[in-house]
């Protein structure tokens, strides 16, 4: 059978992984810098609130928290309305993302400031959501680390409802960043590498990564990063599967990398561990029986996906 370009799987691996659903309209060709005043100014608009890597969640049902407020709800905790982040259209109305001074010591029931990691987690709010917090929670960031001009030092003001900002003095443009992080299963056949770094929790095996530098491919990121933690050489690499990662603003790159060598040399400033793992042990770990209590990361990692993607191969 000749190949064909899109002889690919029907679902898309990346559509399965966590902050992954976002299916929002952004709107990115009909933003007036005051667009995301406007949205606020319509009754059918949503408000999202997020302060300290955290969202405001209404815990009214503990089995679907809210995410989405009104206007006339959201100022009830002290929102920054001078800077609304316009993140597009959804069902026929506007989301917006507020910045607010979240303290969960403060709040009362049945409100929750909860950590993003949690809510990714634990699978407090749905898929398309987590997603939309995953845009809300990189572009609040992103704002919030960049309000004055890398060129002449000028405080910044936000433009076109959140997606760039713009120096006053100079009038040079900046416009959101995302970081992109490599992300590799090192494989030679039936065995995986696995490694950890000392911060995982206890158990806990996944894979290598690192940023992709200036003038790098991610094929070569992947060969560097390889070599730099555990000393690998590699041959082939494959792409998999993205996913974006709002700890900032990443994307993480996923991919399978050709091992050429069993030799290894674990970086011990980088990592705790680092080992080969057969197929059979990976199964088991996937499962959560392994007779060791060793794990792999949470579900919607794309860690995990990367690696069960080969364990089942």
């Amino acid at each position: 059978m000749a190949f064909r370009l899109y002889d690919l799987p029907e679902t898309e691996p990346s559509r399965l992984v966590g902050f992954a659903g976002n299916r929002i309209d952004r709107l990115s060709e009909k933003r007036p810098d005051d667009s995301a005043f406007t949205a606020l100014e319509l009754p059918e608009t949503r408000v999202m609130l997020l302060g300290g890597n955290r969202l405001l969640l209404d815990c009214s049902d503990t089995k679907a928290p809210r995410a989405l407020f009104r206007l006339n709800e959201a100022t009830a905790f002290s929102p920054d309305l001078h800077e609304p982040v316009l993140l597009g259209r959804q069902d026929g109305a506007s989301i917006v993302a507020l910045m607010a001074p979240l303290d969960p010591e403060t709040l009362e029931a049945p409100f929750a400031a909860q950590d993003y990691r949690s809510i990714y987690m634990e699978g407090l709010v749905p898929a398309d959501l987590l997603g939309v917090l995953a845009q809300a929670a990189a572009l609040t960031a992103w704002h919030n680390n960049h309000r004055f001009c890398s060129r002449c030092g000028t405080k910044t003001d936000m433009r076109a409802g959140g997606a760039k900002r713009q120096c006053p003095n100079c009038g040079a443009e900046h416009f959101p960043r995302t970081d992109p992080v490599a992300i590799m299963l090192p494989v030679r056949g039936d065995q995986c590498i696995l490694a950890r770094s000392p911060h995982f929790v206890a158990g806990s095996y996944s894979c290598l990564a690192g940023f992709i530098e200036h003038g790098e491919t991610i094929e070569a990121a992947v060969r560097r990063e390889s070599f730099e933690e555990m000393g690998l050489a590699i041959g082939r690499v494959a792409y998999h599967a993205s996913q974006p990662w709002p700890f900032p603003y990443s994307l993480m790159i996923g991919c399978h990398a050709e091992v050429l060598s069993d030799d290894f040399t674990i970086d011990r400033s980088e990592l705790e561990d680092g080992r080969w793992f057969g197929k059979a042990e990976v199964r088991a770990m996937l499962a959560g029986r392994h007779e060791n209590g060793l794990r792999v990361p949470p579900s919607g990692a794309i860690a995990t996906h990367l690696i069960k993607a080969w364990a089942e191969a």
